[in-house]
């Protein structure tokens, strides 16, 4: 092995730091030519003028600078009205002005492993330091029904099985709004207007998703978080930062057919879906400031006549709570099916460039975790599979470093002839090497066969709420997490926490699992054929005991992994060896160096 190993070695590694910090979910852009001309074609179709657009409002959807922001449970007390939301998976409230829907709990889903850990909040008044609400209605002249006041039967509270309905008037319009809630996380939103003026008139149906300043657990490069959508048929998204600093970055009145857009966490989403059989207008942007931002995510459908004593009725949807692939695929499914045909709902989940291994890494571990009931279990079962469609790969590099080492004998005779001609021992090497027809590179194909899948296991680890929280066996109570041991405290003997040390503290959790990872990885480099050069040689030696700091802050799930992973390579490694002839013996092997025997007395 010569020092284009290393380099492999030192390039993947390399490669693996910069995809933690830097690497983003795909964003794709597409503007439709005919844009302006479209737009410009629904105001000169509006029967009395062009009715406000959500991307038009101004200050809609913002509050007031000089009004200081509140607690959650204040904002709550202050409502004028609200109705309660109850079911087996959230609980909340609907705001009565403005008839937003701005309290949310997602009560199956704590902040940590502790059950008795508060349960996670997605949704909060605007008002508040992160208000998270979604509010749809009619725009109806110069109306809006931001802070109108709806009225509700009393004691109604929103159930699985109950919907409730609000009620307003304002300046000769009548509203309405059924909602209706199933039992996941999908709302259903009946709206209608009467027309009670007299005169024909123009009303706009419109939606949005806001989320004021970033989150405060913002999980930068390897996920995206913010504005998000699939519009039409074509996926946008801005990742909050982006938009905080340069608002330029905003999506503006995109149109397409069908589609949704919303604002999405690492495991969370709020997303508004209109009729999938509508041309949405959407605006996916930074209402605020870059030191107090305020995102929005918005629709408006095309304009509608009303006349007198006529009744319009619209039915849309709102997604609030986890990004469960199976919930979310489900209203993918069409009506005839049971779902709501949504297109692409699934892509809320960032599957990231590679999502050709994500997606069947994800689709195998949620499977097989669903099966036996342990996604650690699942792990080592994909793990498996992933080594039985590499092995004739991984086969042709172990023989190509079995052949190595057979010819180290040969090596140490060429390093002894040429003395310090570095120059002559790479020429001889090289013709030894061509003479037996073998390729020194290929012993890296194994562990570059490994990179992509290790980046997809670590994205999909990382993204999925499927993932979250889930336990393996003994202290490992959470595979998307690291190993919460550290040999820095002696596993928890001492009342010290290495992680809290500034800069480096993030590598000094080693825990059970990077250690024994360590150890399979060492015992590796025993049965390759070391480098010819002593300097390269050592830093070979040195690369399990580095990847056991570089792997220490990642998921436990993802050191499990790569730990079963190594322990199958040395059995299958071991028996290449075995096959070719080359010897296997263990003790010999792990005798210091002043203590081996020299090349010239080993058998040839």
């Amino acid at each position: 092995m010569d020092k284009n190993f290393i380099l492999a070695m030192v390039l993947s590694v390399g490669v693996l730091l910069l995809w933690q910090q830097f690497v983003a979910g795909p964003e794709q852009q597409r503007y439709r030519a005919a844009q302006e001309a479209a737009q410009q074609a629904a105001q000169e179709a509006a029967p009395n003028g062009q009715a406000l657009q959500p991307s038009d409002l101004g200050d809609f959807a913002v509050v007031d600078a000089a009004v200081p922001l509140i607690s959650v449970d204040e904002a709550l007390a202050a409502a004028p009205g609200r109705l309660p939301i109850r079911t087996a998976d959230i609980e909340g409230s609907i705001n009565l002005q403005g008839g937003r829907i701005d309290d949310l709990k997602l009560i199956q889903y704590h902040e940590t492993v502790d059950p008795e850990s508060p349960t996670i909040r997605l949704l909060s008044p605007r008002a508040t330091e992160h208000g998270h609400y979604a509010q749809q209605g009619w725009i109806a002249g110069d109306d809006v029904g931001e802070n109108a006041l709806w009225n509700a039967a009393a004691g109604a509270t929103l159930t699985a099985d109950s919907p409730v309905i609000l009620t307003r008037e304002k300046d000769g319009f009548v509203f309405e709004k059924k909602i209706s809630i199933d039992d996941q996380y999908m709302f259903t939103v009946e709206q209608s207007v009467r027309n009670e003026t007299g005169e024909t008139q123009s009303v706009t149906p419109y939606a949005l998703v806001i989320q004021r300043g970033v989150p405060e657990k913002l999980n930068r490069g390897i996920v995206h978080e913010g504005p998000v959508g699939v519009i039409g048929t074509v996926l946008f998204s801005r990742k909050y930062n982006s938009l905080r600093k340069n608002k330029d970055k905003a999506i503006k009145d995109e149109l397409g057919i069908g589609g949704w857009i919303g604002i999405t966490n690492k495991y969370w989403l709020a997303a508004i879906v209109p009729p999938q059989n509508e041309e949405m207008k959407a605006s996916l942007f930074n209402r605020g400031t870059e030191t107090e931002p305020i995102f929005r995510a918005s629709y408006s459908l095309p304009v509608r006549s009303v006349a007198p004593g006529e009744t319009l009725t619209l039915t849309s949807h709102l997604f609030t709570g986890a990004k469960d692939v199976d919930v979310l695929q489900s209203y993918e499914a069409s009506p005839e099916k049971g779902g709501l045909g949504v297109y692409d709902f699934d892509k809320a989940v960032d599957w990231g460039f590679l999502f050709l291994l994500t997606r069947p890494i994800f689709y195998t571990l949620n499977f097989f975790g669903d099966l036996i009931g342990n996604f650690g279990v699942a792990i080592l079962i994909l793990t498996v599979i992933i080594k039985i469609i590499l092995f004739p790969l991984a086969n042709k590099g172990y023989e190509s470093m079995s052949k190595m080492k057979k010819l180290q004998p040969e090596i140490e005779k060429l390093k002894e002839r040429s003395g310090d001609d570095k120059a002559k021992m790479q020429q001889e090497m090289m013709a030894l090497y061509k003479k037996e027809k073998m390729n020194p590179l290929a012993g890296c194909f194994p562990i570059l066969l490994q990179m992509p899948v290790f980046f997809a296991l670590y994205k999909t680890l990382f993204i999925t709420i499927e993932m979250r929280h889930e336990p393996f066996i003994f202290w490992i109570r959470d595979l998307s997490a690291p190993d919460p041991t550290t040999i820095f405290n002696l596993f928890g003997l001492l009342p010290f926490d290495p992680t809290a040390v500034p800069v480096v503290g993030l590598y000094l959790g080693i825990g059970v699992l990077p250690l024994l990872m360590g150890v399979a990885m060492w015992f590796q480099t025993k049965l390759n054929p070391p480098p010819a050069d002593p300097t390269q040689a050592q830093i070979f030696a040195m690369m399990p005991f580095i990847f056991v700091f570089i792997f220490a802050p990642f998921a436990a799930g993802l050191v499990l992994y790569w730990f079963w992973n190594t322990a199958l390579s040395i059995l299958q490694q071991w028996l290449i060896m075995k096959k070719n002839g080359v010897s296997v013996d263990w003790g010999e092997r792990f005798k210091m160096p002043a203590l081996k025997k020299s090349a010239d007395s080993e058998p040839k």
